[in-house]
């Protein structure tokens, strides 16, 4: 469905991950079965309704194609389907990091940090 699938991740567990080479998932995540991401179209929408007010926080660009037959696109939010992966998230898959920033508005700038991960100017 598209080539990069997005991981929002506090400061923690993305040293945590990147010491470990692998993340088995938030505990959000290991409750569920499965590693939740989101599409790109979908990484404001997460951001404010499970990290809304939270500045501690990293978006991970994640290459889809990488993650083979265990990344499933699943109904969830509002009808739209959803990226799971039913593994451990393996280092070697994540293309990029950056911090996700607060504006003033008091929402995340999901689109300028895409735009980062991305190498889209914007």
């Amino acid at each position: 469905m598209t080539d990069a699938i997005y991981k929002i991740m506090d400061h923690a567990a993305w040293a945590q991950f990147q010491a470990a080479g692998t993340f088995a998932g938030a505990p959000v995540d290991l409750a569920d079965g499965y590693i939740h991401f989101s599409a790109a179209h979908q990484v404001q929408g997460t951001l404010d309704k499970h990290f809304a007010g939270r500045g501690d926080l990293v978006l991970v660009a994640v290459d889809a194609a990488a993650l083979g037959p265990c990344l499933r696109w699943e109904v969830s939010r509002g009808g739209d389907l959803f990226p799971h992966l039913y593994a451990a998230l393996p280092l070697q898959a994540v293309t990029i990091c950056t911090a996700l920033l607060i504006g003033d508005d008091g929402r995340h700038r999901a689109a300028e940090a895409l735009a980062s991960v991305s190498g889209v100017g914007g």
